[in-house]
């Protein structure tokens, strides 16, 4: 099996961050595709778990929340009926930021609903309430 040297991914992880496209990536700098997804994966793995490990234990005094939204395969307007249920279509990311330091404490991708919006508040909430009787 084959292994990127760490150059490489640095190389490509550095084009993601300066917003090229992976198909751009991957003319550029000679990788497949599907090894650019794959390094892809496992540092969204990585850094969730970064995350998850230090980010604990937060006083915020305010916590900021905002959501995004994105698409999956495409939007839920023009997604077809074979794709539906299949995880295609609109998505949103939950964020709970400290306003005063703009870290995020929290983040969750899923619907827009009260379900989701409560879900995404309950993950944050306790860093809110951190050191307040």
């Amino acid at each position: 099996m084959n292994k990127l040297s760490t150059s490489k991914r640095t190389q490509i992880v550095a084009a993601m961050v300066e917003g090229n496209s992976l198909r751009s990536i991957s003319r550029t700098t000679g990788v497949s595709l599907v090894t650019i997804l794959k390094l892809l994966a496992d540092l969204g793995n990585v850094c969730a778990e970064y995350h998850n490990t230090l980010i604990r234990s937060i006083h915020a005094g305010r916590v900021q929340c905002d959501e995004i939204w994105n698409f999956c395969y495409a939007k839920a307007k023009n997604v077809p009926e074979e794709k539906k249920g299949m995880g295609a279509g609109d998505v949103w990311t939950w964020v709970g930021i400290d306003a005063d330091t703009k870290l995020i404490i929290s983040y969750l991708v899923g619907g827009r609903d009260a379900e989701w919006a409560n879900m995404s508040c309950k993950t944050w909430l306790p860093a809110s309430l951190a050191g307040f009787s």
